[in-house]
């Protein structure tokens, strides 16, 4: 007869348990590879911001813009189609249950750093990797528009 395996945590099996603590809760490769393409632009930023809700991945003070470097699987890319699949899969209610609420808990560190008046993105893993570059482009387009509300607010007065 095969023994089972020792649970961890709720019902996270020891070789789950081992993977997981493996992984990175920050300096991953989507967020090092997103702080060169800033670096490389002139953008200088904090890495892991202590001072705001979420400890945002990268955050331009300047700017008041905090992003989030997120990975598919744990922040439920495409929840729709992965939910059922996890659904299916070993430790279902364990995944379920944990990926809803990193999802809840993104929607409230956006909403605490929105009501602090800042801007903030998430990028999926995937598209930084695949191009850094654009995702450079969606915060400069996000700096520009700030500019020109500034500029029409100045003009207002």
């Amino acid at each position: 007869m095969q023994e089972k395996e020792p649970r961890f945590h709720g019902e996270v099996t020891a070789k789950s348990h081992k993977n997981m603590s493996k992984i990175k809760g920050s300096n991953t490769k989507i967020e090092i590879a997103l702080r060169k393409a800033l670096w490389n632009k002139g953008y200088r930023y904090r890495k892991n911001y202590k001072a705001l809700p979420g400890r945002p991945d990268i955050a331009l003070t300047k700017y008041k813009i905090a992003i989030f470097c997120d990975s598919e699987f744990f922040h439920g890319k495409d929840w729709d189609i992965l939910k059922p699949r996890l659904e299916k899969g070993k430790n279902p209610d364990y995944w379920v249950k944990k990926i809803e609420r990193n999802k809840q808990r993104d929607i409230e560190k956006d909403q605490a750093l929105q009501y602090l008046g800042w801007t903030v993105i998430h990028f999926w893993g995937k598209d930084i990797l695949k191009n850094p570059e654009e995702c450079v482009r969606v915060i400069e387009e996000v700096i520009f528009e700030q500019k020109i509300e500034t500029i029409e607010m100045e003009e207002e007065i």
